[in-house]
């Protein structure tokens, strides 16, 4: 048994020793509604239906809020500042009041709403939650939870402050396979972990402009100044031909020759890619696949000493750059654990494999090993001789994993969101017996990315049941350190985390990235 996690010598369960960090989003044993301190709370009894609202009223929020409601709960209200955008979810609940202007929502129907699913971009997103947990609403937002670290830490502050039910939208965080890998690392089969690499592609979306269109008409359907919210004002542009020539010349070096892209310059989607909005591929897609890194580990903000952007091919005026690598430094955590180093790469392909280990020899044997979540990432396994009438499958490229552990013992890898798990090389994992449950899995399919379990895993949470899987208390903490490296991203060197202040301790002018600016009318506060 590994030494990080030892047994309590008080008699109490190591099941109960971890609940606060570990256990967190778990199904309690006398199943949900056991946990009598939400019971009294005035959160809804199970068999209540709850009446749901949404800040974002198409695309991702759209999902998330139809499977909440799963046919079964309310929805009485929407706000979208696109209602284009909307139309998904005004269709599909037509007897919902619709807004604009989220402020209205909460202030007309704010009396009728239980619970709010936030979906905008995401430098509206603390702004939004927040203004709804001041009302005592329950808040599911999607991820990452907010753009800058300042902003995760006041949310998770409002958390414990308004006791509502929260949840980020990190699904695979509900997925088996992340909790799978949490119980191989502390059963102590690959040892001390001192070392992470994880990864992810290019981004689809458009990134590296050098120039801002002109002004182009705003359309009719969308109110431009409520969609930059807290941002600053400048003129709304939907793009131009030089624009259109950038996105195609793009694709074709990124390899989607043929692709179209029907998005404006800043929105429906884009945004993701602008400093002033989003975070880029590290909010987007760091977020999830960190997520069993976060988890095992136990990773911080009171434990980061330091975050580097240790590569970028560029850094643009306004965008983040295709290519880049951040490195995360925590110090020793509890339970023993040592200090580790995550590394955040933008790269296609593998960004990292064992030394003298190859693609092929990390992954998995299809048919071999325990089978935890989707197939996906497996490799061929040996075959005869091929012949002319049957030629054997053109071999992966890839190892299947996108975040790899390296133990003291041995390697450990997971996949997609978090959704698969295996031990590298693919042979070991062929042999290997999984240790006995240790944490309680989350009610639900363990298919795809489980995102149908993961909101109603909050809406039980809305209900009276224990905290969901990613709940602020955990998912404040986890962005607070996650969305620092868009900070890193404008500078060079090492920056230094003082938690105790929330800061940057030796550069004063990265914290312009640690802290946002408000608009004049838009600061925010507890």
């Amino acid at each position: 048994m590994i030494k990080y996690w030892p047994m309590p010598h008080n008699g109490i369960s190591r099941r109960h020793f971890f609940y606060g960090s570990l256990l967190a989003g778990a199904v309690p044993a006398g199943g949900f509604s056991s946990t009598p301190s939400l019971k009294t709370l005035g959160f809804k009894s199970p068999n209540e239906k709850l009446n749901l609202a949404a800040i974002g009223a198409g695309g991702q929020p759209s999902a998330d809020l139809r499977l909440a409601h799963a046919g079964v709960e309310n929805v009485v209200a929407l706000a979208d500042v696109d209602w284009a955008r909307g139309q998904e979810s005004f269709k599909r609940f037509p007897n919902a009041t619709k807004y604009k202007d989220f402020r209205q929502m909460l202030d007309k129907s704010g009396k009728d709403i239980d619970a709010v699913v936030i979906g905008t971009p995401d430098h509206m997103h603390a702004t939004c939650a927040l203004a709804c947990m001041q009302m005592g609403k329950s808040v599911y937002v999607e991820k990452p939870l907010t753009r800058t670290p300042w902003e995760a830490r006041l949310l998770t502050q409002a958390a414990e402050k308004y006791k509502v039910a929260t949840q980020m939208g990190n699904q695979g965080y509900s997925h088996e396979a992340t909790r799978v890998a949490s119980e191989i690392f502390w059963s102590g089969e690959i040892g001390e972990v001192r070392e992470v690499h994880a990864w992810t592609g290019r981004a689809s979306w458009p990134q590296e402009m050098a120039t801002v269109p002109s002004p182009s008409p705003v359309p009719d359907t969308l109110d431009w100044d409520l969609w930059l919210g807290g941002a600053a004002k400048r003129p709304f542009t939907a793009g131009d031909e030089a624009y259109k020539q950038f996105i195609v010349e793009r694709n074709e070096r990124n390899g989607r020759r043929g692709a179209t892209d029907n998005f404006g310059f800043y929105l429906p989607f884009n945004w993701r890619g602008f400093y002033d909005f989003g975070s880029s591929l590290i909010g987007d897609w760091g977020v999830h696949i960190l997520g069993p890194a976060n988890w095992m580990l136990q990773l911080a903000p009171e434990h980061l000493i330091s975050v580097e952007c240790i590569k970028k091919n560029t850094l643009p005026p306004f965008t983040f750059p295709d290519e880049l690598a951040i490195r995360y430094e925590f110090g020793p955590r509890p339970g023993g654990m040592p200090p580790v180093t995550i590394n955040w790469y933008h790269h296609n392909g593998d960004a990292y494999l064992p030394s003298g280990m190859t693609a092929d020899d990390a992954r998995k044997i299809p048919g071999k090993g325990p089978q935890v979540g989707p197939e996906q990432g497996q490799r061929r396994p040996p075959t005869a001789a091929p012949t002319a009438a049957a030629q054997p499958p053109r071999p992966a490229t890839t190892s299947g994993y996108n975040s790899i552990f390296v133990g003291s013992k041995g390697y450990m890898g997971t996949s997609g969101r978090g959704e698969g798990v295996g031990l590298l090389p693919g042979s070991r994992w062929a042999d290997y017996k999984l240790p006995d449950p240790y944490l309680q899995r989350s009610p639900g399919a363990n298919t795809g990315s489980n995102h149908s379990a993961h909101c109603r895993d909050w809406v039980r949470a809305c209900k009276g049941g224990a905290p969901a899987c990613s709940n602020f208390s955990i998912a404040g903490k986890y962005t607070e350190w996650l969305v620092l490296g868009a900070a890193a991203v404008h500078f060079d060197g090492k920056l230094l985390w003082d938690n105790a202040k929330g800061e940057i301790s030796n550069n004063r002018e990265a914290n312009k990235w640690v802290k946002p600016t408000f608009r004049k009318g838009w600061e925010i506060k507890l």
